[in-house]
């Protein structure tokens, strides 16, 4: 039988198979690419660009303004979807492809699935070496995409026009898998874009790629059952799994079932509400006295959904209970098998519906006393309640404004964030009342992040407030996507908290013997330090010149003032805080390990590290 085909050039097959993309989760279908985020360069414009203009496809195009705020926008978007829809990102050669390297880290690093499509050298050869052509005389064949191997779950060539075929299945595949996705890159030679090739029509039919939930093994179920029942004080950990497998009321069944404390991960928070009699909060660098004081109690950790980063586990300190044992639930393997736990690899609803049957019929319940739970619960409300209203004579108090702007805005608006010290602050202080409005990246804690991610956020959730909570260095350091949301008419709120520099860093050096060096947006002074005046810079006037609304509140009246009118803004909107430096909240029984140095001439600097080593020594007889 003779098998039809349609003669295609690369760039417009690869678009017509995107466009046929589904994926299917519990009976629900879905479009998988939404669209294509773009920046056109000589590498793509005639490729990719001229397909995307004649192709006739669904496929909405985005035109970025900057090639990393663009794949942020997109990894945030498929966040929001719970992984459900994403973007792909195409760029030109060389610096274009090359400013997608971070944000494909980050999403990486988050297990968020984008679609990277650089255009490349020449494949011929013939026109060599190109415009923006990165030579390397050892290896001809490396060019400027190669950096994105290292960032990248899934990365191919495509040097002949039937390669992509096989690339395409391939890039779906990991793209699909909750437990390898990430970022993929198809790196695509400009030449290769634009020629020809009879492609069969079956490539380009739909496609449904199911999402099956992967349920428990019946012999690790047993195990994990028998562990549990031999526990007293477990702490459950709820990661960003339980987010994205949708199993929040199975987290709150299970919990409630057996009378287990649930604490959250940045990635995790909002799994519970805040005022859940069970939900203690953030846990590890960033968390909670509650959630810290009983995880230094715990016997068992029971880890749903989470990669386990050195701020949830306090660099490992944070679980100090003699003979603690953790038990992982996760559908990545990797995960599962931290800490020396066992592993239970399947979806967070499958295991935790399994595991509450298996517990039920078993007879167990913790041994916890319902009322020590709500008295930690308590003592800690206090202290946010202290926090939200705490004032200083000498300005603006970052967390009293964060109080502010929790107690003003709707408890369905999304907020997203990402560097500084804000996200530490809001792990602890901020009150989620419902999943999918905490949008925090700290995989990478990737500063840039938060303007871009707020407009993704907006355009995967259009009926929802989305609020970017950035400080003014973060800000600084990449908000072109501002720019996208103004032209889409997707509006986004800018919370800028203007404390003069990178001052959680500020923070860092002096707590271990600096005296503050580098950090602060300080003038230079005649004697060549950077310790002059505060540099007066006016981010109003800035987001005024772009288009978009702003305010300035220096005060919390002025700040809930100007929160209600920016709501009623119909196009995207920035609020400049000025906030005191150094008013953001501490660690609560925690700790964190970084390097200080061993000798040095500050006497400050050789005791922080003699304080350090003390801690990292009592450390080394775990092998986890």
């Amino acid at each position: 039988m003779e098998t039809k085909t349609i003669r295609l050039t690369m760039a417009q097959a690869l678009l017509r198979y995107l466009d046929r993309q589904y994926v299917q989760m519990d009976g629900q279908e879905t479009k998988f690419f939404k669209g294509i985020m773009g920046i056109f360069g000589h590498g793509n414009v005639t490729g990719i660009g001229e397909a995307l203009e004649r192709g006739g496809l669904d496929l909405t195009f985005i035109q970025g303004k900057n090639e990393q705020g663009m794949v942020h926008a997109a990894a945030a978007f498929a966040k929001q979807t719970n992984r459900r829809e994403i973007f792909a990102c195409t760029t030109s050669i060389g610096p274009g492809a090359l400013n997608m390297v971070t944000a494909a880290a980050t999403a990486t690093v988050n297990r968020i699935p984008v679609l990277l499509l650089p255009g490349d050298n020449f494949a011929s050869r013939q026109p060599d070496p190109v415009l923006q052509q990165l030579e390397i005389g050892s290896d001809y064949t490396v060019s400027a995409n190669e950096p994105l191997k290292a960032v990248s779950k899934y990365w191919d060539r495509i040097v002949r026009p039937e390669q992509l075929m096989k690339a395409a299945a391939h890039a779906m595949r990991v793209l699909t898998d909750p437990a390898e996705t990430g970022a993929v890159t198809l790196a695509l030679p400009q030449d290769v874009q634009t020629e020809a090739y009879d492609y069969p029509i079956s490539f380009f039919e739909k496609r449904v790629h199911y999402l099956d939930r992967r349920p428990p093994a019946a012999e690790a179920l047993g195990r994990a059952v028998e562990l549990i029942r031999g526990k007293k004080k477990p702490l459950i950990v709820a990661g960003g799994g339980i987010l994205y497998g949708g199993a929040e009321l199975e987290l709150a069944s299970f919990a409630e079932a057996f009378g287990i404390p649930v604490a959250e991960t940045q990635a995790g928070k909002g799994s519970l509400p805040w005022d859940h009699p069970l939900n203690v909060g953030g846990i590890g660098v960033t968390g909670s006295l509650a959630a810290n004081l009983l995880a230094k109690d715990a016997d068992l950790v029971i880890g749903v959904g989470t990669r386990y980063s050195d701020f949830t586990t306090a660099s490992k300190s944070a679980f100090s209970s003699e003979g603690v044992e953790f038990l992982n639930v996760n559908i990545n393997a990797m995960d599962a098998v931290k800490l020396n736990g066992y592993a239970l690899i399947c979806d967070a609803r499958e295991g935790l519906q399994a595991l509450a049957k298996a517990l039920t019929q078993a007879g167990y319940a913790a041994g916890y006393p319902l009322q020590d739970i709500a008295a930690l619960k308590q003592k800690w409300d206090a202290e946010v309640n202290r926090l939200y209203a705490l004032k200083h004579e000498g300005g603006f108090v970052q967390t009293e404004a964060l109080g502010i702007i929790n107690q003003t805005i709707d408890p369905s608006a999304v907020i997203v964030c990402a560097a500084g010290s804000l996200p530490g602050d809001l792990h602890r202080l901020w009150r989620s009342a419902q999943p999918k409005t905490y949008h925090m990246e700290y995989g990478f804690s990737c500063m840039g992040y938060e303007v871009s991610g707020a407009f993704g956020a907006a355009l995967a959730e259009p009926e929802r407030d989305v609020y970017a909570i950035v400080g003014d260095g973060s800000y600084l350091m990449l908000h072109s996507e501002l720019v996208t949301s103004l032209q889409e008419g997707r509006k986004i709120t800018v919370l800028l908290f203007n404390n003069h520099g990178y001052q959680c860093i500020h923070n860092l050096q002096r707590e271990h013997g600096s005296d503050g060096f580098g950090n602060e947006f300080r003038y230079r002074t005649e004697n060549g330090a950077l310790s002059g005046d505060y540099m007066p810079i006016d981010f109003t006037a800035q987001a005024l010149s772009l288009g978009a609304a702003a305010y300035k509140a220096a005060s919390a009246e002025a700040l809930q003032e100007v929160l209600l009118l920016a709501k009623q803004e119909r196009v995207s909107t920035l609020i400049e805080i000025p906030v005191l430096p150094g008013t953001n909240s501490q660690g609560y029984e925690s700790w964190w390990n970084v390097g200080v140095p061993e000798v040095s001439p500050s006497e400050k600097v050789t005791a922080a590290h003699a304080k350090m080593k003390q801690k990292t020594d009592a450390l080394k007889s775990r092998d986890w």
